[in-house]
C-alpha cells in the first residue's frame, strides 16, 4: 500500500495504490477501503483485476439511479462508501479474486487544506485491514511561501482528542528541500505497524489503523494576504496577523432538558469550566439555560435570574403560538469576564440539573435579545462582536416544533448590522444535525457535532477555541469591475487562526489588487495584498470546487430558487467530474455499465450474503468499522504494476456534502444471488453485529439507554407492531434484531442501532424492520 500526495498550495492531490495477490486455491473477495478526511472528495478510481481496467466517472444523479435499480434487480453485487472515523467518509469496495490472481486500487482524492488553530493540516487515513509488507506515506509539500513549523505528529485514532503520546511517534523523514519545498515520508515495517496497532489500542493481526498528520504554515503577508494566479483564474488567501483581538459579547445557550441526564450534561459542566478560563479579560458573556422554559441567570445574585415565560406558567406551550413577547420582562445584563464572575459561572454551571423539553425557538430568541440589550446598555462604550454558541442534544418539543418555521422565524429575526453569528453545536445521536446546520449556515456560523464519547469535554474546548478570538468583523473583498465569476466575498466575522479564499476569474492577469474592507478594534479599516503570484497548482479546479460547494449551502438554506441552484452546480458538477449530492460515481465494465445511486452514509460493512443498498442514517459511530481481508489472507505485492493508469481529470467536494459511492462488482456478472433465510442463526449474530457485545451484558440482556431488554436469540415473535423509522428512512414493523436480516449491513454501531430500536411484549428489544420483510 503506498500513499502518495502532492501539496501544492494547500492544495492536495493524494493517490493510494493498494496491490493485493490471492493465494489461495479458490475465489475470495478482497475489499478495497480508504477513509477520506471530510474535506476530501475523489477525483479517480481504477480497479485492475487479472490485467482487466475498470475505470469510474462521473454521471447525473438521478440518471445513475436508474442503472443502479437494473443493476440491483439483476442481482449484481455492490459496495459503497460508508463513514468511519470522526467527520470522514470511508469509501469502500469488493472484488472477487480468482486463484493466484492479482488485483491493484488506485483511488486518488484531492482538497483544499483548510487552516485552523494557525496551521494546516494533511491527515492521511491508513486502515489497510492487516499488517501489510510495504506500506509507505510519501507527502510533497511545495509553496509560494516559506514553510515553517513543519512537523509529522504523533499518529492519531481518530475518535478521540488527548494528548499526543509519545510512542505513537511515526519516527517519519522530513526532508527540507529549500524554503518554499519539503518532503516527509512514513515508512514502517510489520513489526512497527503492530506496535503501532497496540498503542492505537487495535487488533494487531488487523494492522495499522489510524491517522498519519503532517502540520505546517506558511509566512505570510501581515495585512491583505496573498494571491495566485494561473490561466485567467485567481485564488486570494487572506490571513491577517498583525490585527489585535475584537472585544466580544459571547451568549451560551445550554441545553438542559431531559435528556441531557447523565454524561452528558457532567460532560457539558467540564467543558464549559474550561471554556470559562479561556474567555478574554473585559470581554462580556451570557450564561443561558433552556428545557421547557429559558432561564438567563444572574451570576451576581442567582435569586435574580429570570425564567420566561415566568416560572408558574404552564410548561407545555406546543399549543400556545410561537409568538414571544419581552414586554415589561428584564433580563439580567450581561457579565464582563473577570475573576470573580467567572467564579460565579462555575458555581452556576455546578448546579445544572437536566429536566424538562426542548423549547429552541424560545430560547435563541432570548439570546438574541440579551444581544440587543448588551449593544443598546453598554457596559463600558465600547462595540463587541456578538457569539451565540447554542448546544443542544435534541428535536425541539416545546412551543413552536418545526425546524424549518424555527430556521425561519430566527433567520428573520437576525438580520441587519446587529447580526450576531450562531455556531450550533449537536450533542449525541438524537439532535437532528441537519437542522442545526441549516440554521447556522443562515445565520452567518457553522455547526459541528459534539461525539458523545469520554472526550466530549475536550471536543467542546477544542470548539471554542476556533472562534475565541475574532480579529474582523463584515469582512468584503473588492475586486476591479474586469472579475467575474467570484466565489463569496462578504464575511460577517474572520477569527485568528483561520483563513478566508476567494476564487473568481479576469482572463488574464490582475492589474490592481483587490482591497479587503473591514471593522476591527480601531474601526473601519482597508487592507490590500502587497503580491500578486502565479500558483503551479490548479486555480480553475479550486474555484470550481468553491463554487458547487456554495451553490450547495444556498440551495440547503435557500427558500426559493432550489431547483435552479441545483442546475447550476450539476451543471459544474458534470463539466468538472466532481461526485456531488447532485452527481454520482460509475464504474464502467467492459461490455456493461452498472451505476449505483449515492445517498449520504454513515456506516456499513458488507456482510457476505446480504444485499447491498445506498442508504441513509444520522449519526457516525464511535469506533471503526471491520473491514478486513477475508480469510486466508491476501499477500501485498510490489513492482507488478506500473503506475497508475490515466484516468480523467475529476475534482473534489467537501466531506460534508460526500454522498456513498457505490459500485458494481467487475466480476458481478458471473456472481450468482444467494437467499438468505428469513431468520439468522443465533451464533452467527454476534459475528455478524460485533458491537452487540459492548452493550450485551454477560446474562444476555442488552444495556439500552432506554432501560434493559431482552435480545431474544431463541424467539419468534409473530406480533403485529407499528414503528415509524427503518434503518432505510421508513416505516416499518417491529421485529427481533435475528429476525431482520435484511438491515444488518445498515446496524453498523450500536448507536445507530439505538436509533432503530423497538420493544416487544415490553422485555424484547427489536428493531424496525422494513415492511416487505
Amino acid at each position: 500500500m503506498h500513499v502518495t500526495s502532492n501539496v501544492s498550495n494547500r492544495f492536495a492531490h493524494t493517490t493510494v495504490t493498494s496491490r493485493v495477490k490471492n493465494i489461495a486455491t479458490k475465489s475470495q473477495e478482497a475489499t478495497f477501503s480508504i477513509v477520506l478526511p471530510e474535506t476530501a472528495f475523489i477525483s479517480g478510481f481504477i480497479m485492475e483485476v487479472d490485467g482487466k481496467n475498470y475505470t469510474a466517472y462521473v454521471k447525473e444523479k438521478e440518471e445513475a439511479k436508474k442503472d443502479y435499480d437494473q443493476a440491483v434487480a439483476r442481482g449484481l453485487g455492490a459496495a459503497h462508501v460508508a463513514v468511519s472515523a470522526r467527520d470522514s467518509n470511508r469509501f469502500t469496495v469488493s472484488v472477487n479474486v480468482e486463484p493466484e490472481t492479482k488485483a491493484a486500487f488506485y483511488l486518488t482524492y484531492e482538497e483544499l487544506l483548510k487552516r485552523d488553530d494557525g496551521h494546516y493540516e494533511q491527515v492521511i487515513n491508513l486502515h489497510p485491514g492487516q499488517p501489510v509488507k510495504d506500506l509507505s506515506v510519501e507527502v510533497l509539500i511545495t509553496e509560494s511561501r516559506k514553510i515553517i513549523d513543519l512537523k509529522a505528529l504523533p499518529l492519531r485514532s481518530g475518535n478521540e482528542i488527548g494528548d499526543d503520546k509519545g510512542d505513537l511517534d511515526p519516527r517519519a523523514d522530513l526532508a527540507i528541500i529549500n524554503d518554499k519545498t519539503a518532503v516527509v515520508k512514513f515508512s514502517p515495517n510489520i513489526e512497527r505497524q503492530k506496535q503501532l496497532a497496540h498503542v492505537l489500542g487495535t487488533n494487531e493481526d488487523e494492522g495499522l489503523a489510524g491517522q498519519f498528520v503532517v502540520q505546517y504554515d506558511v509566512e505570510r503577508d501581515p495585512n491583505g494576504g496573498e494571491v495566485l494566479i494561473q490561466d485567467g483564474y485567481f485564488v486570494h488567501f487572506f490571513a491577517p496577523t498583525e490585527l489585535a483581538p475584537l472585544p466580544k459579547h459571547v451568549v451560551f445557550v445550554l441545553d438542559t432538558s431531559s435528556s441531557m441526564w447523565g454524561q452528558k450534561i457532567e460532560q457539558l459542566k467540564e467543558a464549559m469550566n474550561k471554556i470559562l478560563e479561556q474567555l478574554h479579560n473585559n470581554d462580556l458573556f451570557s450564561l443561558v439555560e433552556f428545557n421547557s422554559n429559558v432561564k438567563v441567570w444572574d451570576l451576581n445574585n442567582a435569586e435574580s435570574s429570570v425564567w420566561y415565560p415566568t416560572s408558574g406558567d404552564n410548561f407545555n406551550f406546543r399549543d400556545k403560538g410561537d409568538e414571544v413577547s419581552f414586554e415589561g420582562l428584564k433580563f439580567p445584563s450581561a457579565s464582563v469576564v473577570n475573576p470573580d464572575n467567572i467564579k460565579n459561572a462555575k458555581d452556576t454551571i455546578s448546579q445544572l440539573v437536566p429536566g424538562g423539553g426542548t423549547d429552541i425557538l424560545t430560547a435563541l430568541r432570548v439570546s438574541l435579545h440579551l444581544v440587543e440589550l448588551a449593544k443598546d446598555h453598554k457596559v463600558d462604550e465600547v462595540n463587541r462582536q456578538p457569539i451565540i454558541v447554542f448546544l443542544t442534544d435534541g428535536d425541539p418539543t416545546v412551543r413552536l416544533t418545526s425546524t424549518e418555521e424555527i430556521s425561519n422565524k430566527i433567520s428573520e429575526y437576525n438580520v441587519g448590522l446587529r447580526r450576531s453569528p450562531i455556531f450550533a453545536l449537536s450533542f449525541g445521536s438524537g439532535a437532528d444535525r441537519d437542522f442545526l446546520q441549516k440554521l447556522a449556515l443562515r445565520n452567518s456560523g457553522f455547526s459541528k457535532h459534539i461525539y458523545d464519547a469520554a472526550d466530549a469535554a475536550l471536543q467542546l474546548e477544542d470548539f471554542y477555541r476556533q472562534i475565541s478570538s475574532p480579529l474582523l468583523a463584515n469582512v468584503t473583498f473588492k475586486y476591479e469591475p474586469s472579475v467575474t465569476s467570484l466565489t463569496k466575498t462578504e464575511f460577517p466575522i474572520h477569527f485568528e487562526g483561520s483563513e478566508i479564499v476567494v476564487s473568481g476569474w479576469r482572463g488574464t492577469d490582475l492589474i490592481e489588487p483587490p482591497v479587503i474592507h473591514g471593522w476591527g478594534v480601531g474601526g473601519k479599516l482597508s487592507l490590500k495584498p502587497a503580491v500578486i503570484e502565479r500558483s503551479v497548482s490548479n486555480v480553475e479546479r479550486l474555484w470550481a470546487y468553491m463554487q458547487i460547494k456554495q451553490l450547495l449551502e444556498k440551495k440547503e438554506t435557500a427558500d426559493k430558487d432550489k431547483e435552479d441552484l441545483k442546475k447550476k452546480a450539476l451543471d459544474l458538477a458534470l463539466k468538472y467530474s466532481f461526485v456531488t449530492p447532485v452527481s454520482s460515481l460509475v464504474v464502467v465494465k467492459p461490455n456493461a455499465t452498472n451505476a449505483v445511486d449515492t445517498e449520504a452514509a454513515t456506516g456499513g460493512s458488507h456482510v457476505p450474503g446480504y444485499p447491498l443498498r445506498a442508504f441513509s442514517a444520522a449519526g457516525p459511530p464511535a469506533g471503526y468499522n471491520s473491514y478486513k481481508f477475508a480469510q486466508p489472507i491476501f499477500d501485498d505485492f510490489s513492482q507488478q504494476y506500473p503506475s497508475p493508469p490515466a484516468y480523467p481529470a475529476f475534482s473534489r467536494i467537501p466531506a460534508a456534502v460526500i454522498p456513498s459511492l457505490a459500485f458494481a462488482s467487475p466480476n458481478a456478472e458471473e456472481e450468482e444471488v444467494s437467499v438468505e433465510e428469513e431468520t439468522t442463526q443465533a451464533a452467527d449474530l454476534l459475528t455478524i453485529l460485533p458491537w452487540l457485545k459492548t452493550i450485551l451484558n454477560d446474562n444476555g440482556i442488552l444495556d439500552l439507554p432506554s432501560g434493559k431488554y431482552k435480545l431474544g436469540l431463541n424467539e419468534t415473535i409473530t406480533d403485529s407492531v407499528d414503528c415509524p423509522k427503518t434503518p432505510l428512512n421508513e416505516a416499518g414493523h417491529c421485529s427481533l434484531l435475528h429476525s431482520c436480516p435484511q438491515v444488518h449491513s445498515l446496524l453498523i454501531s450500536s448507536d445507530v442501532f439505538v436509533q432503530h430500536v423497538c420493544i416487544l411484549k415490553n422485555e424484547y428489544a427489536g428493531v424496525c424492520c422494513p415492511n416487505d420483510s
